[in-house]
């Protein structure tokens, strides 16, 4: 294989959940702790939340990912609480989601952290990411902050994925050509068709999705399920 010049990473769902949705990422943090609710209507109260947190402006960008978290699980189970899915101390169940789900994104980046510092050292890495105009604040929290040449987000730029767009700025903060670039995402819709439109490589990091649905694999160049598989592939 051909060895890129530079890589664009996406940010959730690649670096923080080894490619699990993270709707699904919740959801299992529900079941651990043993919040009584049915997943379906889990799902309904998640989606309820991103799009309550896409219409308003409620992160700040002085927010940590841990508030972050947390504001995002207080709408859900809000949320389930007006539709009566939900009873009980809701408090409880918020306050031990949010610490078992930030517990297992400490461990998971702290993991990417060691493949992003090695790649690194022999490529400029750019991030390109859907996210609330908090991400430096969170990038520091996670000791990742120093590893990126650029980083571009999506409510800062105001382009969001699956815009093209959004990678060709990376491409562009690279110096490169696209073709020379591999991009790195969980998304097989927002990161990597729109990364191949763009004119970039592209890596698929297949976790556990949101649905069941079934997309074509041989559309990237690669497929991995652990991001330590970068490192043996293009170093």
């Amino acid at each position: 294989m051909i060895r890129p010049k530079g890589f664009i990473f996406d940010y959730g769902g690649t670096l923080d959940t080894q490619g699990c949705h993270w709707g699904k990422m919740i959801w299992h943090a529900y079941q651990r702790v043993g919040v009584p609710v049915k997943e379906n209507d889990f799902r309904d109260a998640y989606v309820y939340a991103e799009r309550t947190l896409g219409r308003n402006p409620i992160i700040q960008s002085s927010y940590t990912f841990h508030k972050t978290l947390q504001v995002k699980l207080r709408i859900e189970m809000e949320y389930l609480c007006e539709q009566k899915l939900l009873t009980g101390d809701v408090d409880s169940w918020q306050s031990a989601v949010l610490e078992d789900l930030y517990g297992e994104v400490k461990r998971t980046v702290a993991q990417s952290r060691q493949v992003l510092t090695l790649l690194a050292a022999h490529y400029p890495l750019v991030l390109v990411s859907n996210f609330y105009g908090n991400i430096h604040v969170v990038l520091e929290e996670f000791q990742l902050s120093g590893l990126f040449k650029t980083v571009i987000e999506s409510a800062v730029v105001g382009v969001r994925k699956p815009d093209p767009a959004i990678f060709t700025m990376g491409v562009e903060a690279l110096e490169m050509n696209a073709s020379d670039v591999v991009v790195v995402g969980d998304s097989f819709t927002k990161d990597i068709l729109p990364a191949i439109k763009a004119g970039c490589r592209a890596v698929w990091f297949k976790g556990e999705g949101w649905t069941d649905e079934e997309n074509d694999a041989t559309v990237p160049e690669l497929v991995i399920t652990q991001l330590q598989q970068l490192i043996e592939v293009y170093l």
